[in-house]
Formats: C-alpha cells, structure tokens, sequence
C-alpha cells in the first residue's frame, strides 16, 4: 500500500486525448501526462499561436493588458497583487490565479463559472475592467494583422476565423505551463535528500495533524471544489463566491480549492489576496477561519504549535518545483 503522503490522483476526463510526443510538452517530475480535448487537439503550431496571443496587448481595448499583465511567468503566472488592475488602471474584486497546472483542473476561475480553459480564455478579453474589449473587435484587430491571418490559416485552416479559434490557442499554450519536480515530488520519488528535516516535520503536521490533504490532495495538490472558508466574510458585503453562479444558497462564500504547487511564489493569498503571507495563511487555518452561516465544516481550530506552524510553512516552501522558468519565456516579436 503506498504512503498517503504520496498521492498521485488526477481526474481525466474521457473526452481528453494523448498529443503526438512533443520535447516541449514533457511532463514534469510528479504530474501525469497532459490531456488535450477531442475537440482542441495539440498540435506545435497551435502552441506557439496562443503563446503569441497570450502576451499580445493588443487584444485589449487600448492595447495596455494582455493575458500576461495578470499571469505573469516572472511571478508564477500570477500578479502578486491582492487584486488585478485591468484598463485604465480599474480594480478587479478578485486575486488572480496561477495558471500552472490548469490541465489538470476542472472548472476555471474562482467561482468557477467557465466550465473549460477555452471559456475561461474568452471571458478577460470582454470583461469592462479587465481587457475591456467585445470579442468582435478581437476578432478585427487580429484579422488586420498579416502575420496572424497566416498563423491561424496555418493552425485552422482559414484566415476566417472566431473568437472560438482565438482561446483554443490561448488554452492549448496554457496547458503546457506546468508545475512538477518540486523537493517534494524528488522526496516522493525516493531522494530522502530532497527536503529538510523541518520540511519532513512539516509534511506530517500537513497530513496528520492539519489534515491539509482533505481539499488539497492528488498530484495538483486540489480536489476542485468550492468551499466556505469565511474569508472576506467580516466585510460589509462579502462576495458571494460560487452561489453567484449556481444560485444555492449551500454555495454561499465558496470558493474553488486553488492548487498548492508554486503556492511560495503566488502571494497573496486567499480569493481576496487578503493574507500577504503564508505565514498569515497557517494562522488564518489554525484558529478557524471567520465564522458565518456557511462556514465548512472542516474548518476548526488546528491548534498548532508555533513550531508546527514553522515546519508547515516549510513544507509548503518544498511545493515550488524546477525547470519551467526558462521553458516559458514570453515572445519578443510579435505579428505584424
């Protein structure tokens, strides 16, 4: 039987297939082979066009914010903000997420409205204070550029193309950004090594003690579900999480379970980027939480020593993997 400190589940859904062998798509240390959708299949090309579109300004209103401006590779693929600036400066309600690792997820977004990458790629571009643009007018910048008429031909077969094409190649770049080969992955595979001992300390506290492994489990570190974890709940109108989108009250204040690989590199955290450090975020567990109508049920007083809460916060460290940073290197050219 094997250790449960060494789960390595992923959900796959049957519609997902095995690209061709690719250099760029291998996978690291502690993840399991990338699916692409039946229906968005891999191909070289495809990559390399949402990589250009994922960086590219100019599919925003005024041509200040890409997909990068808030997903970063220089700062994990997220921002580091509390909350993201779109056009004109203006103040999303919301953190941004790392995009590591997202083929292994399920639903996108916090609240998890979009139920694919695709969907979640089209939503910024149209979103008043994120890129502040219609999709229709994407579609007429990037047709009035030569070399992106020639890349979609190449990629899609025609220089008509939608809004539909444009994040099949966002999400299918997205989806080679990944996160593995962490100490803790080298650990599990057999390098005694590779962690410290507090990080060895911290790993059971993580498992036994904290029971952390209840919502963030599997080889993302994330079961995908939404959970009332009281955060912003004290404020004067707390978001209403994923009951926003599902409309049951039982959703009232819950949020998706985010992934814990690169979780030292992301600050801050929590939907809200309302804890800037993870030592806040071991403090915010150990006393339980805010409470309020619909607070989990797992979210209880931890009683962690300040020791324990040390080798936790390690442990956590031993959850930023290698390798990715030179791999994802954003274009310098783009389409003329």
């Amino acid at each position: 039987m094997k250790s449960k400190y060494f789960l390595g589940l992923a959900l796959i859904a049957p519609a997902f297939v095995l690209p061709a062998a690719d250099p760029a798509l291998e996978v690291p240390l502690g993840l399991l082979p990338v699916r692409f959708p039946a229906n968005n299949a891999y191909t070289v090309e495809k990559r390399e066009l949402g990589r250009l579109l994922y960086y590219d300004k100019r599919l925003s209103a005024d041509g200040t914010v890409a997909c990068a401006s808030c997903h970063a590779p220089e700062n994990a693929f997220t921002d580091n903000k509390p909350v993201s600036s779109g056009i004109r400066g203006q103040k999303g309600g919301r953190s941004a997420p790392t995009v590591f690792n997202r083929a292994y997820s399920l639903a996108q977004f916090w609240d998890g409205r979009a139920a694919t990458l695709e969907a979640q790629a089209a939503g910024p571009m149209a979103n008043p204070i994120e890129m502040g643009n219609t999709h229709e007018a994407v579609i007429a910048t990037l047709k009035g550029i030569p070399g992106y008429r020639a890349r979609f031909k190449q990629v899609f077969g025609s220089e008509e193309f939608g809004i539909d094409e444009v994040t099949k190649a966002i999400a299918t770049y997205e989806r080679t950004v990944l996160s593995g080969n962490s100490p803790y992955d080298r650990y599990k595979a057999g390098n005694k090594k590779a962690m410290t001992a507090s990080q060895v300390r911290g790993m059971s506290v993580y498992f036994d003690k904290a029971k952390c492994d209840q919502c963030h489990e599997g080889i993302n570190l994330t079961t995908n579900a939404y959970h009332n974890l009281g955060v912003g709940m004290d404020k004067p109108n707390p978001d209403e999480g994923r009951m926003a989108v599902t409309k049951n009250a039982a959703d009232y204040g819950a949020f998706k379970t985010p992934t814990l690989r690169e979780i030292a590199r992301t600050a801050p955290y929590m939907h809200d980027g309302s804890l800037a450090t993870l030592e806040e975020v071991v403090d915010y567990y150990d006393k339980g939480g805010i409470a309020n109508k619909n607070l989990d049920e797992r979210m209880k007083p931890l009683k962690l020593t300040g020791e324990e809460k040390k080798d936790l916060v390690e442990f956590l460290k031993a959850l930023s993997g290698e390798g990715w940073q030179a791999k994802l290197a954003p274009p310098t050219v783009f389409p003329k």
